[in-house]
């Protein structure tokens, strides 16, 4: 099988063409080369996370009369978009949490430390009444143990609440570590 692959939009999930004229590729094998894709995309390249947001168009390949199966078309098409992903140099993605810290004034320093030793980054600070509101974005991995954090450094006084915004490039160092803890595919 020939398949063209794309990023998609971010979100978008996996779009797959069938783009195959003349019957070069017999239909009834159409949903095995998409059964394949799907297949290979939730076992991903890196570290075994899935592969997201790719647009496959299928657009040339054969047949053989007596050799070719639905398994044979849906091992080539994961055969084919792992070939592709290891070129296209994938990354692993981290979800990244919008936050937003109510604590008092005095302690405001601290969490702006908080912050940035986490791998966040503060996009915006305003007061309200006596309390100063931090808010941020830091990934979801680094938010783990926070209330108690939080707690201890404001004397039980601060409070912060997160929601998922979006995803994000894990860093190379981390994805490196990522990859070698699971035993996978970095090359």
């Amino acid at each position: 099988v020939w398949i063209e692959f794309t990023p998609n939009e971010e979100g978008a999930g996996f779009e797959f063409e069938n783009a195959i004229v003349g019957g070069v590729v017999p239909r009834e094998y159409i949903p095995a080369v998409e059964a394949g894709l799907k297949d290979a995309m939730e076992n991903g390249v890196l570290a075994g996370y899935p592969l997201v947001d790719i647009k496959a168009k299928l657009y040339d390949g054969s047949y053989h009369d007596v050799d070719s199966s639905e398994t044979a078309f849906k091992v080539a098409a994961s055969m084919a978009l792992k070939a592709a992903a290891k070129k296209a140099q994938p990354s692993i993605l981290e979800p990244m949490m919008a936050v937003e810290i109510t604590v008092p004034e005095e302690y405001f320093g601290d969490v702006m430390g908080h912050v940035n030793a986490r791998r966040g980054r503060v996009e915006g600070s305003e007061v309200r009444g006596n309390a100063q509101i931090v808010k941020g974005m830091i990934p979801l991995s680094e938010m783990f143990g926070y209330a108690t954090t939080l707690r201890s450094a404001t004397q039980g006084r601060g409070t912060f609440s997160m929601t998922f915004d979006h995803y994000e490039d894990v860093p190379k160092s981390i994805a490196e570590e990522i990859i070698k803890k699971n035993g996978g595919n970095g090359e």
